[in-house]
């Protein structure tokens, strides 16, 4: 019974080694640091709320992640700045305090609808703010976290990574802070995370 198990899992796990040995630092991927990787395996997006293929990938994808990441790998994101000028900016500020105030889920899925479904155009920061607002968030409670130093440390953060990893376009997938996944060298999004959770598991 052992080795008719062993077969099976052999079978199983055949195609995905085969898959993997394809994948090829420089074509499918980038070591974006030449140090050590995270601590503990990572997959972190990198995106923006004005992005339509972002938005996109929010709604078709990021529920596949959640029901496939492997055990072990946690998955995190961080908006970037260089889409939409000053309101980039805004976004990442938006981003961030959603984050402190425990309303990511809500103010995110927000945002992009009101951007690329109901067409929005968000000029200030208190457009921003009525979002939240209209979405359970006192405004009080708002204003405080956008001007507070836990929000400010995580936009210097996530443009700091930005930068490091040098994320010219968005999605973009960066695994274990150590590699870039090529989105030009994808046929799929199920490839982009067949790439991605390789990398994890065994980079």
């Amino acid at each position: 019974m052992k080795k008719v198990l062993m077969l099976v899992a052999a079978f199983m796990f055949a195609p995905m080694a085969a898959q993997a040995a394809q994948f090829e630092e420089g074509k499918h991927y980038t070591v974006i640091n030449n140090g050590p990787g995270s601590a503990k395996p990572e997959i972190t997006e990198y995106f923006s709320f004005f992005c339509g293929h972002c938005f996109n990938f929010a709604t078709t994808v990021l529920p596949k992640i959640k029901q496939t990441l492997p055990e072990g790998v946690s998955f995190n994101q961080n908006h970037v700045e260089f889409i939409g000028r000053d309101m980039g900016i805004e976004m990442s500020r938006a981003f961030a305090v959603a984050h402190q105030l425990n309303v990511e889920k809500k103010i995110e899925d927000a945002i992009f609808r009101a951007i690329h479904v109901n067409k929005q155009r968000f000029a200030t920061r208190d457009d921003i703010r009525k979002v939240f607002i209209a979405n359970g968030v006192a405004g009080k409670d708002f204003d405080a976290a956008a001007n507070s130093f836990m929000v400010n440390a995580q936009m210097s953060k996530m443009k700091r990574d930005t930068e490091n990893a040098k994320i010219s376009g968005v999605p973009a997938l960066v695994v274990n802070g150590k590699y870039r996944v090529e989105t030009g060298a994808v046929k799929s999004y199920d490839e982009l995370l067949e790439i991605a959770y390789y990398l994890a598991q065994n980079k």
